[in-house]
């Protein structure tokens, strides 16, 4: 088990160990070091990261930080109340010439229809935060799927299954089960940061000493 763990952590240029990831692109290192895994208790963070792993679906998460700039000019940055209120007929077309952004149909639909979805699920919980927080598991979970699969870190999981069901019930779009587990790594509700990089244990401390949200 070591020797996977030490095929999957790369130094830096500064010699110290990350995730294989996060060692290389100066743009990976820096979202892997100061954002991926760090607890986030923010709605409107909370959103912007539901929506960008949403665009992400079949590309490079290179090419979303690229663009992440342009995504929150183009959705009034990730306000989702405010996004709720755009007029779709005007809004849509717009967005598909705009260059910065991924022009895909329907991932912009689904972040025009998933800012409604969010602002009915706080009337209903209080907030995002309460209600993703609250689907924490309660230790780390194996990958679940057909297949072999030795690769240390899950893509799928029973919670991400069972929170992309939820969401999708509530009317919620782009959001798979391989999506919601990205989601659950990138707000810090797992810490997937290997054992031995640099932000594994930062990443620990953070998850222990964060007050979880509650439900209203």
């Amino acid at each position: 088990m070591s020797d996977q763990k030490n095929e999957n952590l790369k130094a830096g240029e500064d010699g110290r160990l990350r995730c294989w990831w996060g060692a290389g692109d100066a743009e990976y290192c820096r979202y892997h070091d100061e954002e991926w895994g760090r607890p986030v208790v923010d709605d409107q963070r909370l959103f912007e990261k539901i929506c960008l792993e949403g665009f992400q679906s079949g590309l490079s998460w290179l090419t979303i930080l690229r663009k992440r700039e342009n995504f929150r000019k183009a959705f009034n940055h990730f306000d989702f109340r405010a996004i709720a209120k755009f007029d779709d007929s005007k809004v849509v077309p717009r967005l598909l010439e705009d260059a910065g952004i991924i022009r895909h149909r329907g991932k912009i639909e689904a972040t025009l229809n998933n800012a409604r979805r969010a602002v009915e699920m706080v009337g209903e919980f209080g907030s995002l935060s309460a209600y993703f927080w609250s689907w924490e598991p309660a230790g780390r979970e194996p990958h679940v799927g057909k297949g072999e699969y030795d690769h240390p870190i899950p893509s799928v999981t029973d919670t991400s299954l069972a929170l992309s069901k939820d969401l999708k019930k509530r009317g919620w779009k782009f959001f798979g089960p391989t999506t919601a587990y990205a989601f659950m790594q990138a707000m810090g509700m797992v810490n997937d940061h290997l054992e031995g990089c640099v932000i594994h244990k930062e990443s620990e401390a953070l998850r222990a000493k964060l007050v979880r949200p509650s439900k209203k």
